[in-house]
């Protein structure tokens, strides 16, 4: 079965190619990544096309705790929860963990983790008077919700969590299951169907062409400050000038409800 390709949205990839490429020199930036699910996560981070792996790729965060990792100060790239997760198994065709798997390993090493997982993308810039860009993704699918915010709390740098549970809101033609039968993710109509009209590609690529459908509007209700999907508008990015972000997972009261 040919892998799914997680799609990043056209707005941060605009973002992207318009910022400066290249080593610049500059303080770094630190992630703090808090775990407030009550079951343990394995983040991970790839890397774009000409940046480092920061935090090898992928570590294991146990509940209640909180990991600081640094980034270069033109860091541009995606991070992620897996879940799930467990990397004694011998199995070839299984993978590691139930959400976010790549390729099996605890340090994903630059290697896209597999959809659908809540995708936070990141575009850092070196100068502290111009801002940096991030949003949150839900163009591949969610498995746990997820907020960012500047350390400093300024109001213009947050992007919240969820109002609801999507998983326990996704319908059977969107979800994934594991073994006990349990949902643990819910992929975007993209991922489920590949069509055209939900990828926002081919005669559908373009805002004027794609619309919200019935799935992305119920992404769009339980997480309002996350891309629904690829032509979101108006688009959920957010500018911010800092050199610490806080990346929660599970950051609201109903998910430390969640199980897996």
């Amino acid at each position: 079965m040919k892998k799914p390709k997680q799609l990043a949205t056209p707005f941060l990839f605009l973002i992207w190619h318009l910022l400066l490429s290249g080593h610049v020199e500059g303080e770094a930036v630190t992630f703090y990544m808090s775990n407030k699910c009550p079951f343990p996560l394995w983040p991970a981070t790839a890397s774009n096309a000409g940046h480092p792996v920061i935090a090898d790729g992928g570590f294991f965060l146990p509940s209640g705790q909180i990991k600081r990792i640094e980034a270069p100060p033109t860091w541009n790239g995606r991070i992620w929860a897996r879940t799930g997760c467990d990397f004694t198994s011998t199995s070839t065709t299984k993978p590691a963990c139930q959400t976010g798997d790549c390729g099996g390993k605890l340090a994903c090493n630059g290697n896209i983790g597999l959809p659908p997982v809540t995708l936070v993308q990141v575009s850092l810039q070196p100068d502290i008077s111009k801002p940096s860009f991030y949003d949150v993704s839900l163009v591949d699918g969610y498995n746990v919700p997820v907020s960012v915010s500047a350390k400093s709390k300024a109001p213009n740098c947050h992007i919240g969590g969820c109002s609801k549970n999507l998983n326990s809101l996704c319908p059977q033609e969107l979800q994934v299951l594991n073994d006990d039968g349990k949902v643990v993710a819910c992929k975007s109509a993209c991922l489920a169907f590949d069509l055209d009209m939900f990828c926002c590609r081919n005669a559908y690529g373009s805002p004027k062409k794609c619309k919200p459908s019935m799935y992305s509007n119920m992404f769009k209700d339980a997480c309002p400050s996350y891309y629904s999907y690829a032509f979101d508008s108006p688009p959920p990015l957010v500018s911010c000038t800092s050199k610490e972000y806080i990346i929660t997972f599970c950051p609201s009261k109903w998910g430390s409800h969640i199980t897996i």
